[in-house]
């Protein structure tokens, strides 16, 4: 996302605001340039986020569904069917807004009956269960930013789409494909546009999980807040939902 300011540029401003995460809250700073003029986009394209920049400070909570010990990779779909959905996540640090290279972004999230690898029929669906799918992550490049390749995300009861992410600094990776030690920077969860999601649960194989669906509006964490509480700007990447979607989100870390 970029300053639209025309001659002189202008300041940087900083507000606070506060996001709700189940029974914890954190505080969320944002630092906002002047938004961009929306242009046309595809159909399918869920509103620009108003934020330049959001700084997140650590949640205390991951979920449920987390393990250690996952795999850097860039694509962490496996065997999964779904839509696909290419994220573009950059990584800032607060106070100077420079990126933050060499950072490990790991994501998480259930596939399209609702399920979590390594606890798959806890949202009452039978299925294999390696493990290892929808799970993983990349480091990030010189600017910042960190490319994964997965799949639109089902539901489970109780809770509307999400993915789940952490950002981990100094990591050491491992021979076996994942990486150990570091220090955690941030823990947060990453939202999506309910008319898109709308669109993609009435389609197969989303419209075979038998779970009701709670909507962005009814979930008890995420607070309406838009891109500073983790909405993505998502893209159409072809005429209909199932030709899947790009999402973006520049994720503003404190560090120490």
């Amino acid at each position: 996302m970029t300053d639209t300011s025309k001659a002189t540029p202008t300041p940087v401003r900083r507000r606070t605001v506060l996001i709700a995460t189940g029974a914890t809250a954190a505080t969320l700073a944002v630092t906002a340039a002047a938004p961009e003029a929306p242009t046309a986009e595809a159909a399918d394209t869920a509103p620009v986020a108003a934020a330049a920049v959001c700084t997140l400070t650590k949640e205390m909570t991951e979920g449920p569904y987390y393990l250690d010990g996952q795999l850097v990779r860039a694509d962490i779909s496996e065997d999964k069917t779904g839509f696909p959905l290419e994220l573009t996540l950059t990584v800032v640090d607060d106070d100077t807004c420079a990126p933050l290279g060499n950072a490990l972004v790991e994501i998480w999230h259930a596939d399209a009956l609702g399920e979590y690898s390594g606890f798959v029929g806890n949202n009452g669906h039978n299925e294999p269960d390696n493990g290892t799918s929808l799970r993983g992550g990349v480091l990030t490049n010189s600017s910042g930013v960190a490319k994964i390749t997965t799949v639109y995300p089902g539901w489970y009861r109780g809770r509307c789409i999400h993915i789940h992410i952490k950002v981990h600094t100094d990591v050491t990776l491992t021979s076996d494909g994942s990486f150990e030690g570091g220090q955690e920077l941030h823990t947060g969860q990453l939202f999506f546009d309910e008319t898109i999601t709308t669109r993609v649960a009435a389609l197969s194989p989303y419209s075979a999980n038998t779970v009701p669906r709670t909507t962005l509006a009814q979930d008890s964490i995420y607070d309406e807040g838009g891109a500073a509480s983790g909405l993505l700007t998502l893209t159409a990447l072809g005429s209909s939902p199932s030709a899947g979607y790009a999402g973006t989100l520049t994720l503003g870390i404190e560090q120490g």
